[in-house]
């Protein structure tokens, strides 16, 4: 009952902790550590327990339940996979940001060239710009196949 708040035994339980150690049990018996007949028994007591002391009584000789244990690190996964991605989310934005920075200064190179000497110019920022946003643009399609592979 780990996942239970710290709290005194001779405190009074409510229905939703009743239901958490009635979901320990049922686990339990599920695991085999339980017969039916103990099964039965203790659940009939969960729910006319009164306190957490009480309650406490009801699980003392069991271990963690396994599912519980599964689904904490199953949470635990997703919660994982879910910053990894924002993580990259925010690289490739900040990807797209540099090169958003580095094509306004081609262009003002270009410009001010252009404008000194009097004709347009040939938009030679139109190659580094082109090939970068490709780049950017393949990396980021290629990182969603990769995570389609995966099962992501």
């Amino acid at each position: 009952m780990s996942d239970l708040p710290a709290r005194r035994p001779e405190q009074r339980a409510s229905d939703a902790d009743r239901e958490l150690v009635a979901e320990d049990l049922r686990d339990a018996f599920s695991e085999g550590r339980l017969d039916n007949d103990e099964y039965e028994r203790r659940i009939q007591a969960v729910w006319e327990s009164r306190t957490y002391g009480e309650l406490d009584r009801l699980t003392a000789d069991l271990p963690q339940p396994l599912q519980r244990e599964r689904r904490r690190a199953e949470e635990e996964q997703q919660k994982a996979v879910a910053e990894r991605r924002k993580r990259e989310l925010r690289e490739y934005l900040d990807e797209w940001q540099a090169w958003a920075g580095a094509a306004v200064i081609m262009i003002a190179i270009w410009g001010i060239s252009s404008i000194a000497s009097g004709e347009l110019r040939n938009f030679w920022p139109i190659w580094p710009i082109g090939i970068w946003g490709v780049i950017l643009l393949v990396s980021g399609l290629g990182g969603r196949d990769k995570d389609k592979g995966k099962g992501v």
